[in-house]
């Protein structure tokens, strides 16, 4: 059974046999085999989800499972190495997909339990044939370190010791000396190839002569090993169309390769399983190369036994239209997939799900105090791991960094998600810490664009945007930029959620928390507030409910509640009752940072929410004369009642859960009409704020108490 993820049993576990036993055959961690779901074609997996759900880690915890046990290669899609070609290398002789099958093959040839090394003949042919593309004779040095680098690609360790590495040098020679003068080099190089892979009778030489038989089938090859490298060359080099037919031939030999290394009695009473191949950030081209020409093959009837599982940002791709569609969770048993006609319909997506709050808990105890707790140590606080799991969504980026900030800022005296999120945290001994919610954005936000979108979280649909986009942002930025942005959150996972430009709560916390603490004064923090309380208080961009609850929400956002509470108490009596408790909600979901002076000056660092909502600030009040005094009052502290207890960055007062009860209750009895929701939403918010659940009205479906930040 794994040991390092928590929540991913459906994929990994032996008994009953998780997803990945059934597809791979040996159970994780183990050399006792398991039936296949699939003995005849396995599907292409692919884990879908946005940045910080898991999926690179399950992709390391599944080469983990398997390495040594059977051959494994883990690529990521964003590695540098699929960027770009190394500076001495032409482009035209290179790849992302030729890079891809090269760092594949290294890793799948490395022998394993019972069995030794896979030579990849086919795959190296192919390989030769293309750099050749790139070569002179002016390059020898360079030539000599690709071409061993793919030679060696043959090695099976059943050579005599040392053997295999006179060969490749004795290839390398022969292939130097066959160039000669200025002319090109494709030719004599395949020609010296293929005269090395058919000297000698030992049975690695006999492997080598029929794996350069295999081109034979290359289209308009005319039955000829040279020409089909000569061609497959040829086509490479032109890019385009003929790029993509190449790289799937290339990719048909690595299969092919595979294929022969457990083909006959002895080698499979040797290999165990099957092989597997990892991509992660397969939606990158060195991912994408790979994933078409496989399911393309397959849907065409050329089969392979590779388990092929991948990693995609988001959860679709135009590749993956027909893909069959699951959830993690419903995988446990079986995967109920069959391949449809088209080649997507091979793909089977697997959606990850977020973390559950016993995740979280057992996380949050683990990381933060380690398995066994040092005598004296600091404990975590009760509400920690529920308010982390509100927090986070359940992101296992988040509770993990959250919790390693945890073990590091307790003992030094922090004691709420914001403290833990603004103090340093260093995750490797050797650097230096900074402050987690960075950390964390580095993370779900790389690549550039987070100045503008932490501007642009305050936001609540595209107009607002960009309204902010042009008071705050640079010229250039403008609507085109709004939209930019609103294209890339879709495209990387990010959800929706009306009234947010930001859709994603965690997200847009962390970046309200990154605006608030961009500068010393906070003068961009209250410059884009300001902004769009004065977008609402046109009512002619929105309906007037909205824009005066939008305009209230960026008022209390700036510390101002006079405005909150005149409107809840007003509306209370004469609005629904269910649009009341909506409005209340979305109000008081405004992110609160204690209170600072117009120079941005900190008060005291105190949060005054708690006071106020238990009634110890009513004394100063002077309501207006002309208003209830007691309903204003009671208004007023439920108000705060429910910004404190719905503030994800703050562990909820068990006194002001209390008083938030006990106040919804007392405006029960003032609305006979209302008084099944009020009630309702006395009992059930209390127990959210406990349990570290988003507050909902009561009914209603959706999440509503994270709403503003």
């Amino acid at each position: 059974m794994h040991t390092g993820l928590h929540g991913r049993g459906a994929l990994f576990d032996t008994d009953p046999p998780g997803l990945a036993s059934r597809l791979v055959g040996l159970r994780p961690y183990q050399l006792r085999s398991t039936p296949y779901e699939h003995p005849g074609e396995p599907p292409f997996v692919v884990f879908t989800g946005g940045r910080g759900l898991g999926k690179s880690a399950v992709l390391r915890e599944l080469r983990d499972a398997y390495r040594g046990h059977t051959p494994v290669a883990l690529i990521d899609g964003e590695d540098r190495q699929f960027a770009a070609p190394p500076p001495e290398r032409p482009a035209e002789a290179w790849s992302p997909v030729g890079q891809a099958l090269t760092t594949i093959a290294e890793q799948l040839a490395e022998p394993v339990t019972g069995a030794g090394r896979i030579g990849f003949p086919r795959l190296a042919a192919g390989l030769l044939a293309v750099a050749a593309g790139g070569w002179s004779n002016r390059d020898v040095p360079r030539i000599r370190q690709e071409a061993e680098r793919i030679l060696l690609l043959n090695e099976t360790g059943t050579w005599l010791s040392g053997f295999a590495g006179r060969w490749v040098s004795k290839v390398i020679s022969k292939l130097v000396a066959s160039m000669s003068g200025t002319g090109p080099v494709v030719e004599p190089i395949i020609e010296a190839t293929l005269e090395a892979f058919a000297e000698g009778v030992a049975p690695a030489h006999r492997r080598l002569r029929k794996a350069a038989t295999w081109y034979r089938d290359y289209p308009n090859a005319g039955g000829s090993p040279k020409l089909a490298l000569i061609l497959l060359s040829r086509h490479f080099r032109a890019g385009g169309d003929s790029l993509r037919h190449a790289e799937r031939h290339l990719v048909r030999a690595l299969l092919a390769d595979l294929d022969d290394a457990y083909s006959g009695v002895m080698q499979r009473s040797h290999r165990r399983g099957r092989p597997v191949v990892l991509i992660d950030n397969v939606q990158e081209p060195a991912g994408l190369g790979l994933l078409e020409p496989v399911l393309r093959d397959r849907a065409e009837g050329i089969a392979d036994q590779v388990v092929f599982c991948a990693a995609l940002r988001g959860y679709a791709h135009p590749a993956l239209r027909n893909a069959g569609r699951r959830t993690l969770p419903e995988e446990a048993r079986e995967s109920g997939w069959e391949p449809g006609t088209s080649p997507s319909s091979r793909a089977l997506l697997v959606s990850l799900p977020p973390l559950t709050p016993d995740d979280t808990l057992h996380i949050v105890d683990t990381v933060a105090q380690g398995t066994s707790p040092a005598p004296g140590a600091t404990d975590v606080p009760p509400h920690l791991p529920h308010a982390t799991h509100r927090l986070t969504g359940g992101s296992p980026l988040g509770i993990t960094l959250l919790a390693g900030s945890a073990r590091q800022n307790l003992p030094q005296g922090a004691d709420s998600l914001g403290q833990l999120l603004t103090a340093d945290v260093a995750l490797h001994e050797d650097r230096d810490g900074r402050p987690t919610y960075q950390e964390l954005l580095a993370h779900l936000v790389p690549g550039g664009r987070l100045d503008e979108l932490t501007v642009l979280a305050a936001a609540h649909d595209r107009d607002s945007a960009c309204v902010l986009a042009e008071a705050q942002l640079p010229e250039d930025f403008g609507a085109s930029g709004v939209l930019d942005l609103e294209e890339r959150l879709a495209a990387e996972g990010w959800p929706t959620a009306s009234g947010q430009f930001v859709g994603d709560p965690f997200l847009r916390a962390l970046l309200l928390l990154r605006l608030h603490h961009g500068d010393p004064d906070h003068a961009r923090w209250r410059a884009a507030h300001r902004t769009l309380v004065d977008h609402y208080q046109d009512t002619g961009e929105a309906p007037a409910q909205d824009a005066a609850r939008y305009r209230l929400h960026h008022e209390l956002a700036l510390g101002d509640a006079d405005s909150a509470v005149a409107h809840l108490r007003d509306s209370f009596p004469r609005t629904d009752t269910r649009a009341w408790l909506s409005s209340l909600l979305f109000v008081a979901s405004a992110p609160y940072f204690h209170p600072h002076d117009p120079d941005g000056r900190d008060f005291d660092g105190h949060d005054h929410r708690a006071s106020v909502a238990l009634g110890h600030t009513d004394a100063a009040q002077r309501p207006p004369d002309s208003v209830d005094a007691v309903l204003h009052l009671r208004v007023r502290r439920l108000l705060h009642a429910v910004w404190q207890l719905t503030d994800p960055l703050v562990l909820p007062d068990p006194k002001v859960t209390e008083r938030l009860r006990f106040e919804l209750e007392q405006l029960s009895n003032l609305r006979p009409a209302g008084n099944a929701l009020l009630w309702r939403a006395s009992r059930d918010w209390p127990a959210d704020a406990r349990a570290g659940r988003p507050f909902r009205v009561p009914g209603d479906d959706d999440e509503i108490g994270n709403g503003g930040r």
